[in-house]
């Protein structure tokens, strides 16, 4: 099973982190990087940062909120990055949150899995450089064609439910996100009754020999998605059902964290020595799972997730 990196671009770490974190990746040998956009920086922009200070990792950007962004803006940025860079650049679709689609952007998220099928379809013509022709429910360009040179990027989808799954069918890679194997094993059996070549990645936040701080920033991580829907669900699959009942009381964000066990992070986070996360590693390739995007955690202990990355990098 193959491992890349993907940049957690930690809310209470500086922004600029995440540059020197691709900057390690790309000196331990990972083949590739996934760059997506929070609240700092622009996924495009970070990423072409990335390609001028790297020597030859690979590059995916996003996911990207198909209801913010159009297929002719996400081909224009691929096309941009790569020209700019000389890297192979990917590109991630996702649905987003309803915080970011519609309160960050006032963008409507009605019908976002439907947006997410059509974005596949009309971006992949685009990033091979042909004349944009589709015209769907929620997504469509016509007449245009990139000037520079077509990236010809491979196209992934964030999947959870069913529809995103069906989206990832018509893609090169369907990327799953905080999900234990257990969960990842069943989208990834729906996946293969759609399409028997879609390869899976799943991100994975990791942590070698972490200490309280690291732990900390994991159990923040999975604040917001212990009352959503389906994840909720697959907490309580593990044996966590109260806490997610509490959690959908919406309880202060301080009180449900400080309930949260270490035992819920490890049911979703590669954590422990070396050894214990191989053996994690080896439950997500039972799964099913072609590729881990590790996450590293990123603490003053361990800054930039460098000792996590060069420890991963070198496993048997």
């Amino acid at each position: 099973m193959r491992l890349s990196v993907s940049l957690g671009l930690w809310q209470d770490r500086p922004a600029d982190e995440a540059v020197r974190t691709a900057q390690i990746a790309d000196e331990q040998g990972y083949p590739e990087v996934w760059v997506g956009e929070m609240a700092t920086y622009d996924a495009f922009a970070l990423a072409t940062a990335i390609g001028m200070r790297t020597r030859r990792i690979g590059l995916t950007v996003g996911p990207l909120a198909v209801s913010v962004r159009d297929p002719m803006m996400i081909a224009m940025g691929a096309a941009s990055v790569a020209g700019l860079t000389g890297r192979p650049v990917d590109v991630a679709l996702g649905t987003s949150s309803p915080v970011v689609v519609e309160e960050w952007h006032g963008r409507s998220r009605a019908g976002s899995a439907t947006a997410l099928r059509e974005a596949v379809q009309a971006l992949r013509p685009l990033l091979d450089g042909e004349k944009s022709d589709f015209s769907g429910t929620r997504v469509s360009s016509k007449g245009f064609r990139l000037r520079l040179p077509a990236p010809r990027s491979k196209l992934s989808v964030a999947a959870f439910g069913p529809a995103a799954v069906g989206a990832a069918a018509l893609a090169d890679r369907m990327v799953l996100n905080l999900l234990t194997p257990a969960s990842a094993a069943r989208l990834i059996t729906d996946l293969r009754l759609l399409s028997p070549t879609t390869r899976v990645a799943a991100w994975v936040v990791a942590a070698v020999d972490p200490d309280a701080a690291a732990i900390e920033q994991i159990r923040r991580g999975t604040l917001p998605y212990l009352a959503a829907p389906g994840y909720g669900e697959m907490f309580t699959e593990c044996g966590f059902g109260d806490l997610v009942a509490y959690a959908r009381t919406r309880p202060h964000p301080r009180d449900l964290l400080a309930e949260i066990p270490d035992g819920l992070l490890e049911s979703v986070a590669l954590i422990g020595d070396s050894v214990e996360i191989m053996d994690r590693l080896d439950a997500y390739a039972e799964a099913g799972v072609d590729e881990v995007a590790l996450v590293p955690v990123s603490t003053d202990t361990d800054p930039y997730g460098e000792a996590t990355l060069k420890a991963l990098a070198d496993r048997p």
